[in-house]
């Protein structure tokens, strides 16, 4: 940690700014400014999302925000409308009104006596998605963006439809912000309002589950805020950054690819955190890196960052397969440019059962697959936040539902860095039907631990816009491509490749139980082979400011947990994620997170394949307690999906709201 002693400048902390909207509408900021900043204006780091910066974000803002400030950068942390202490409701991600709100919170920084016009963005999830996004529209207050665990493409590359497939994380990340939608703001910091802007959250923020669903198909929803749809939008500099166990570490790589300016990357072992707290770690020093971008091109100091690599990633070790980490094991790697000038491949050829090389004879043969609806309960989570075991299990506990195709010993170590595509020839029997595809390292004593996947909906060969049913026993030929991964395969382990027709509950199943016939003459995996070569390249340690008190006032649980009921045929993955009950000591507020999911099928009935979530979530200092339960329930049958919420307000123990929702929504193709 370093305190406030040990940084170069003195600090002076603001809780509560209102920042004034074109409409009148008020967003909340929490402000860290050198008190040198007075006299002679610095630029401004600004982080704009909607998760509580009084209560909810807060402990994890001490750590970098005041760093920042410490170091000579105005820096503020803003509530996007309707959340936390900020006016408004907030009825969507990424409407154009939010990102609105941010060229209109730019333009505040540029005025302010203590800043000298030049801005940047900072943000990890949506907090990088916006920064992303914001820097599309050119205001030229903005001059430099770190994106941490964000995308450019909101369809297929974020928590909605991965492949065309609808994600668990879906479901999961609706139920999220629905809990977080109901929950009003401080009233120590917006006084008497606070129960009418409660109640104006309650009743207009809506249940984004719906939407989500209704928009099964890459469409002008989707395509608002994905910046791959043209990158040229992009000038500013960007530092993309991500980790191999978050859900968005693909993006690096197009952004380096495809942004026409100044960028650089760097994919760690973390799961979707900051990196000077990641985890699996090794943390390292981020916020310092930080620092030589803020300086390059908010100060015009030459930190020679730009004369480094393009793009620094961590090369993971063979490892066997565990829920959660505490390190991974590997080295940091780099290339000079993305994709880099000198890559190369290597091809195997899908035999019956095993993976050979190009020059290998291959038998021509028809390899039939129908998996169970428990394909896919050890899959993990599609976004890992490090606190559940939330990691694949031993892939051996999913090969028994797939078919899989393994090399023989390998007679000398291989490294892979990049995308692996697999090509498959194959014909279905229904008109719509998924494949999952598992990439995996397999030890010498058989332990096998996923080291990537991807997920198709053929009807989505062509493309995500305007997909086309199947012709059943019709031979396609599809090409799968898995996230980009950076893995070592040891000499003597194996090659392991997986395929099935669910992946349950990471993927929703497809509306009936389908069999592929796999024709493995015509289908080949391909991956990405980088050359070691020998660099000896350091990271710096992690570095940050002390966060507040908290103190644990009743402990909390997480766990994953498997439940199969053999009597009735069925399964059920429960998810725990309970923080339980802690006192935050400034801002002097006790808080409670309580949040259950279950996934659950019956025997080979596809509609039974059902999804809940529970959250509950509360606030309590002297005689103000509120607390709010949310619920949903996602279930579907053949043609449609079927949605039913509750939403239920205390203030103590009386009610004071509720309301329900029930939907059913027609699948396309889904």
């Amino acid at each position: 940690m370093t305190s406030a002693n040990e940084l170069p400048e003195n600090v002076h902390h603001i809780e509560h700014r209102w920042i004034p909207m074109p409409d009148g509408t008020r967003l909340a900021a929490r402000i860290w400014i050198p008190e040198s900043a007075e006299t002679h204006p610095v630029p401004a780091i600004f982080e704009y999302i909607p998760y509580r910066k009084r209560d909810g974000s807060r402990l994890r803002d001490d750590t970098l925000h005041p760093y920042f400030a410490g170091h000579g950068y105005a820096c503020i942390r803003v509530d996007i409308r309707g959340s936390g202490d900020s006016e408004g409701v907030l009825t969507d991600e990424y409407l154009q009104q939010e990102l609105d709100d941010g060229v209109a919170v730019l333009e505040w920084l540029e005025e302010q006596p203590w800043c000298n016009g030049r801005v940047g963005m900072i943000g990890i999830s949506w907090g990088g998605f916006n920064g992303l996004q914001i820097a599309a529209m050119q205001p030229p207050q903005l001059q430099a963006v770190v994106s941490v665990c964000s995308t450019d493409d909101r369809y297929a590359d974020d928590v909605h439809y991965m492949g065309g497939c609808l994600l668990g994380d879906n479901l999961s990340w609706a139920s999220t912000m629905f809990a977080f939608n109901s929950l009003p703001p401080d009233p120590e910091i917006v006084g008497d309002s606070w129960r009418n802007m409660w109640f104006q959250r309650l009743e207009g923020s809506g249940l984004w589950l719906d939407t989500w669903l209704k928009h099964q198909h890459r469409d002008d929803y989707w395509r608002h805020g994905s910046i791959c749809e043209d990158f040229s939008k992009v000038q500013t500099p960007v530092m993309a950054v991500s980790g191999w166990a978050d859900g968005y570490s693909n993006t690096v790589f197009r952004l380096l690819e495809h942004l026409p300016g100044p960028r650089m990357g760097m994919i760690g072992p973390w799961s979707h955190k900051y990196p000077h707290i990641g985890m699996p770690g090794p943390a390292i020093g981020f916020l310092q890196e930080c620092l030589r971008w803020w300086d390059k091109w908010l100060k015009d100091r030459e930190t020679g960052i730009m004369d480094e690599p393009m793009l620094r990633v961590w090369m993971l070790d063979s490892m066997p397969p565990s829920t959660s980490y505490h390190q991974r094991y590997g080295r940091w790697v780099s290339e000079k440019t993305w994709p880099p000038a000198n890559r190369s491949e290597q091809t195997y050829k899908l035999a019956p059962y095993r993976l050979m090389e190009p020059s290998e004879d291959v038998p021509d043969k028809a390899l039939t697959l129908e998996s169970p609806l428990s394909n896919g309960f050890f899959a993990g989570k599609w976004c890992s936040y490090s606190n559940t075991p939330d990691l694949p299990h031993d892939q051996r506990e999913e090969d028994g539902g797939a078919l899989t195709f393994t090399t023989e010993p390998l007679e000398e170590p291989l490294e892979i860095l990049g995308a692996p595509v697999i090509e498959l020839e194959l014909s279905a029997s229904k008109p719509v039907a998924m494949v999952a595809v598992r990439l995996s390292d397999m030890l010498p004593d058989n332990k096998t631990t996923r080291v990537s996947y991807g997920l198709l909906n053929l009807t989505h060969r062509d493309g995500h816009a305007e997909p086309k049913p199947l012709e059943p026993g019709h031979r396609y030929r599809v090409r799968v491509q898995l996230n980009g991964i950076a893995q070592q395969f040891p000499k003597g382990n194996r090659i392991h490749v997986a395929i099935s027709t669910s992946y349950f509950p990471l993927a929703w199943p497809s509306p009936e139980s389908t069999q592929l016939t796999i024709h493995n003459k015509g289908c080949r995996l391909t991956l990405p082979v980088r050359v070691p070569r020998g660099e000896d390249l350091k990271m710096p340690e992690p570095e940050m400011t002390p966060s507040g008190r908290k103190f644990q006032i009743r402990e909390g649980q997480h766990n994953w947990r498997v439940i199969r009921e053999l009597d009735k045929d069925a399964g059920t993955l429960e998810v725990i994620n309970n923080n339980g009950l802690s006192y935050l000591e400034d801002p002097d507020v006790t808080v409670e997170h309580d949040v259950s999911e279950w996934y659950s099928y019956k025997g080979h009935e596809f509609d039974s394949v059902r999804g809940e979530t529970l959250t509950k979530r509360g606030f309590q200092r002297g005689n103000w307690h509120i607390r709010t339960i949310t619920r949903t329930l996602l279930t579907c049958d053949r043609d449609n999906f079927y949605l039913n919420a509750e939403l239920d307000a205390y203030e103590g123990e009386k009610r004071v709201y509720s309301r329900n929702w029930n939907q059913a929504i027609n699948r396309r193709l889904v």
